[in-house]
């Protein structure tokens, strides 16, 4: 066990054990007692941190709704940080869906009745002169990775305002349990720039700013002074956007992904998990991702930035890129979208069909459009994807529509929480009669169909950015390449065994995480190498930094500085 210095001066006594990041409760020695002054303060037993986790696991089993397990959880980490990712990693399957998805949903629309102790930094708009001195609240942590939000689309639940907060809080507690970026490296931040919910609005509970959200130039600005400050401050923090508005996600990523290390988890990171569990699956199907033809539900920056790293990766497969792109058909609110169509947004109209392309299809119900349905019927689908969060709108007669003309339909019902899921995972198996291959975005238990057991796999981005991340840290790499999403896909997919191939396994399981995150880093790292963003290392050293990088939740010998 290594030793850490700690300021006597500064911490001791209950300030210490206060300290999240710092506190062991009953597990500091006797002689850390005595030279931090915590005699008195504890019980005279000093326990392990194995014996801690037992009681813990007895308290977290007493809770008997999923909410009282996530608050259970959020409490714990605010008090025993190091013990907490204890619990988090040795249980990571069990605990993910109540730190994230799907929990994290009705904890944030919940957040303000259930808040109880401050974490990260609210910067609200009526502070926007004051970011610097915000940001310096903080000043003597050593921040290297932020998750910021501004709370306007959470998952499939829309606008929360301030209860946005706990998307950042579950995102970053991903990046240490699965990833292994040290806590003390992480900050979530959100952006308070009022809420258009008025439920939040009229909710006396409410801890947000009171006010309509502030749109256009304003906002813009806020964003701006935002980014501006964090680059002041911590200049080499990789910078996660999180839950923006379709329109204002794509815009800021393109807006500053020059400007730091930075990326979009919506855009690029649901983008990169689905196209690794698309690779997987496309291997199930036994027909070449070049033959395969996608109709993508939702056309908003999730949708369309799963399309444009697929077309990308059918064109590094030798796919014509002109040709590639027509293989996507993208469905939004008016059904197909179409060059002709009011309002397009610019990453909505690159992906836009033209008349000419629709040329041999025949006419739809509506003059000038074509509806859904119509759109699986000519277009003959192999892939059907969805992030529409509108649950469920495939329904059985778009499944066997697409199902009667293929053999091996890849179906990925994308939306969470679970809820707001396009179809049932068991739904689609009983349409298909057991040949749909299935992922998606919450978690569901393993769907029984004709003797067999299915497991069902979550394109959770758990898969994807803490690894980013840790290579991204490991190396100091200054900026996010879209190869380096491609590797991280790629990478995903290879670590992937298969099962014994009775049923479609296209995910490695949870509880190998770690694992998986560490394959993703170094693949992260060598992409970088490739795109000249870091000077060139052998695979070994690129091993060895991203193994030197990676925390373990055990306690420290603490020693006075």
């Amino acid at each position: 066990m290594t030793t850490k210095k700690i300021d006597a001066t500064r911490f001791h006594g209950q300030e210490l054990i206060d300290t999240p990041l710092l506190n062991k409760a009953d597990a500091f020695s006797d002689s850390e007692r005595t030279t931090f002054r915590l005699h008195g303060l504890l019980p005279p037993s000093v326990e392990t941190i194995e014996t801690q986790l037992e009681r813990v696991k007895d308290a977290y089993q007493q809770k008997t709704t999923d909410l009282e397990r996530h608050i259970y959880l959020r409490a714990l980490q605010d008090t025993n940080e190091t013990l907490f990712y204890r619990f988090m990693v040795e249980n990571v399957t069990d605990l993910m869906p109540m730190v994230y998805t799907p929990v994290v949903g009705l904890g944030c629309q919940k957040f303000s009745e259930i808040y109880r102790r401050p974490r990260g930094l609210f910067i609200s708009y009526p502070l926007r002169d004051s970011i610097d001195t915000i940001l310096e609240a903080v000043s003597d942590q050593d921040v290297r990775v932020i998750v910021v939000t501004d709370g306007e689309r959470i998952l499939g639940l829309g606008d929360q305002g301030t209860g946005g907060m706990g998307i950042p809080i579950g995102k970053l507690s991903l990046y240490t349990a699965c990833g292994g970026i040290a806590p003390e490296y992480t900050l979530p931040i959100t952006l308070d720039v009022g809420t258009n919910n008025q439920e939040r609005l009229d909710d006396p509970l409410y801890i947000g700013w009171r006010n309509r959200r502030i749109t256009g130039d304003e906002y813009v600005a806020f964003v701006d002074a935002f980014v501006a400050a964090v680059k002041r401050k911590w200049p080499n923090v990789l910078l996660q956007f999180e839950d923006f508005a379709q329109n204002h996600a794509t815009m800021f990523l393109e807006r500053y992904r020059d400007q730091l290390c930075m990326f979009n988890d919506d855009v690029q990171g649901t983008a990169s998990v689905v196209v690794g569990t698309v690779l997987s699956a496309v291997k199930v199907s036994g027909r070449p991702l070049s033959d395969q033809r996608v109709v993508v539900v939702g056309a908003g920056s999730a949708g369309c930035g799963i399309a444009e790293q697929m077309i990308q990766l059918m064109v590094e497969d030798g796919v014509d890129p002109k040709e590639a792109r027509s293989r996507f058909y993208m469905i939004d609110r008016e059904g197909l979208v179409l060059d002709t169509q009011q309002g397009l947004w610019p990453f909505q109209a690159k992906l836009a069909h033209t008349a000419a392309d629709l040329a041999a299809w025949p006419a739809g119900a509506v003059p000038g459009k074509f509806s859904f349905l119509e759109t699986v019927k000519n277009a003959k689908p192999t892939i059907l994807i969805g992030v529409t969060g509108q649950p469920d709108i495939f329904t059985q007669e778009i499944i066997r529509t697409m199902a009667a003309t293929v053999e091996r339909p890849i179906v990925f019902p994308l939306s969470n929480p679970t809820n707001r899921c396009e179809a049932q995972p068991a739904d689609v198996l009983a349409w298909t009669n057991g040949r749909a291959i299935i992922g998606t975005g919450s978690p569901f238990q393993p769907v029984p169909h004709d003797g067999k057991l299915y497991p069902i796999a979550q394109t959770n981005n758990a898969y994807i950015f803490p690894g980013l991340g840790l290579g991204i840290l490991a190396l100091g790499i200054p900026r996010v390449s879209d190869g380096m999403f491609m590797a991280a896909s790629r990478a995903l997919a290879d670590a992937n065994t298969g099962g014994d191939g009775s049923v479609p396994v296209l995910l490695p399981p949870l509880s190998d995480i770690r694992a998986v995150s560490r394959a993703i880093a170094i693949a992260v790292a060598k992409a970088a190498i490739k795109d000249g963003l870091v000077a060139a290392a052998d695979d070994d050293t690129i091993a060895a930094k991203v193994d030197a990088t990676m925390w373990n939740p055990e306690y420290r010998d603490y020693v006075a500085a």
